[in-house]
């Protein structure tokens, strides 16, 4: 059964692979969003935010230290400004003195705001007792989440969830970005209507404006790209290549020397968001999210090279750390075989960059990861990445279940989640978890295995090809980008920038340019091997304004 019959065949087979089954799973355009008003809680928060716009209100936006809860509280602060609100400033934890979301210490550290009106966005479902905290002062609170809820819900004055119990939002999948995105198009709806705009003289806003951030948000949190999460994804590609992006979105891209006109998800996800987070990791995000605010194109580039400079301690910082972490994992690998799960920590690791650890770590052994650094005194902050098949807060919350109150914080989702435990607990937490995890997967799930779109026909290696590709997406988390297999002659292979093999491949008498990004040195160049099985994905690489087609070699093996 073939997607459409206008489609190219190689598009139709991807995406079939993709289980997309009619054309209308591929529409982009914003006709086809979603509409907002299955999102359970939405109109008990538009009745409270409409009334604070109006009464001129002091709105509090309570952000988190990642991209999703930068570009989330960009968007809360952008609309509602737009929408005539006057007072509306944000306050983002610092993960250092507060941790996650909106924690009674923060409510005191918001004091000096004197706030109405706290409104979370990326955070808040699991914070009952700041909510508590809020609700003493008088402060009226709106959570705007997207992370799983606990078996209670705080006392709110209004939740909006998709993940919550009972909400019947087709799609389960919104980033924290989504979420307030969504509020804010009720809203401005429910102004509009009700004559807001016209009595106020402002200009009706369009919301469009705010997708090249909601983009960048969706694409960060590594949530899955169904249908609803690419059109908003797409749409915020089209604007920003479009040059209709926020200066501090065009400044980053510009940086990291990506072309704007042809910026993809990767860029997104590599260029952006990864400046973005360092702000998050090592400081504070607030420096994010001005470059995510501010108009000026020229403060926008004066924030991103600081942003850059930020990656670049965070790159080193990591570096260190993988190599104390890979070093102990050896000796293990050594006297026995590695747990199913692994817990990892150590006294000096930075507690802002634990999670790319975990990341990494997972990638390099595809296994569930844990990684715990100093927290405040006598705590552990835990940062928790898993594989396909192993629903990493499950798992916290079975732990929890096993030894009430170990687990002193925990929250997130099936890939990822954060925690904190008492120093003294690490070598109860670490057996709970080696426990659990063992009982849950089997030898078979621990196998990498490298899904492919089969091979490439001779005279599909073309840019005709490798621009329908990239034009096929967004592609993203689980919608991923097309990847292909073949066997390969080398031509020649070169090590570039220390670390990358730069290769010429021969194949069906085509002669191909390729890439294989982070490889280790010590195993290649590898100049007795002629041949190799690659799985790759078709690029186009531009130089000096040429086109030529461009292999990226993601996994590959000596033959």
């Amino acid at each position: 059964m073939i997607v459409h019959p206008d489609l190219h065949p190689l598009l139709d087979r991807v995406y079939r692979a993709r289980q997309i089954q009619s054309v209308q799973e591929l529409e982009r355009e914003l006709e086809h969003l979603l509409p907002f008003q299955t999102l359970l809680g939405i109109d008990q928060a538009i009745v409270i935010l409409a009334k604070a716009v109006r009464e001129n209100k002091r709105i509090l936006i309570v952000g988190d230290f990642d991209a999703d809860g930068a570009t989330s509280t960009a968007v809360a602060v952008r609309a509602l400004r737009s929408f005539g609100a006057q007072h509306v400033q944000f306050l983002v934890p610092n993960r250092f003195a507060f941790g996650y979301g909106l924690t009674p210490e923060l409510v005191v550290a918001a004091k000096p705001y004197a706030p109405d009106i706290i409104v979370t966005v990326d955070n808040g479902i699991a914070n009952h007792a700041g909510v508590a905290a809020a609700k003493a002062l008088g402060i009226q609170v709106v959570i705007t989440d997207h992370h799983l809820a606990a078996a209670t819900l705080p006392d709110a004055d209004a939740i909006v969830n998709p993940n919550q119990p009972d909400d019947l939002f087709p799609s389960k999948h919104l980033a924290g970005v989504g979420v307030i995105f969504y509020v804010m198009l009720a809203l401005r709806r429910h102004l509009l209507e009700s004559g807001w705009f016209a009595a106020q003289s402002l200009s009706e806003p369009t919301m469009a404006r705010l997708l090249d951030i909601v983009a960048l948000g969706t694409v960060a949190d590594l949530v899955a790209l169904d249908k609803n999460n690419r059109i908003l994804v797409h749409q915020g590609l089209r604007r920003i290549r479009a040059g209709q992006c926020v200066p501090g979105i065009f400044a980053l891209l510009e940086l990291a020397g990506r072309e704007v006109t042809r910026a993809t998800t990767a860029d997104l996800g590599f260029a952006v968001a990864a400046r973005l987070n360092a702000a998050g990791r090592l400081d504070d995000m607030s420096l994010g999210i001005e470059c995510l605010l501010t108009d000026d194109p020229i403060r926008a580039r004066e924030i991103a090279r600081l942003l850059d400079q930020m990656n670049d301690e965070r790159r080193s910082i990591e570096k260190d750390m993988q190599a104390q972490a890979l070093a102990a994992l050896n000796k293990i690998n050594l006297q026995d075989a590695l747990p199913k799960g692994l817990c990892l920590f150590d006294e000096t690791w930075h507690q802002g960059v634990i999670g790319i650890l975990a990341s990494r770590i997972k990638e390099r052994f595809h296994r569930p990861v844990i990684v715990l650094a100093p927290g405040q005194e006598g705590e552990l902050k835990g940062s928790a990445r898993s594989i396909a098949g192993l629903h990493i807060r499950d798992v916290l919350a079975r732990i929890d279940v096993m030894q009430p109150g170990l687990l002193l914080k925990f929250g997130g989702h099936a890939m990822a989640a954060g925690l904190t435990i008492a120093k003294v607990n690490l070598a109860t937490f670490t057996a709970l978890f080696t426990e659990v995890v063992e009982g849950l997967l089997s030898d078979a799930q621990l196998q990498h295995c490298v899904y492919s779109d089969g091979e490439l026909l001779a005279d599909e290696f073309n840019l005709e090809v490798a621009t329908l590709l990239r034009d096929g997406g967004p592609w993203g988390q689980a919608f991923p980008e097309p990847l292909f297999d073949g066997v390969f002659t080398i031509v020649e292979q070169r090590i570039v920038g220390d670390k990358h093999l730069k290769l010429r491949l021969s194949k069906d008498n085509n002669v191909l340019e390729a890439i294989a990004f982070f490889v280790d040195t010590a195993v290649w160049p590898n100049h007795r091997c002629q041949q190799i099985h690659a799985a790759y994905r078709l690029d186009i690489n531009e130089y000096k304004g040429r086109k030529t087609v461009q292999l990226i070699v993601d996994y590959f093996e000596a033959l």
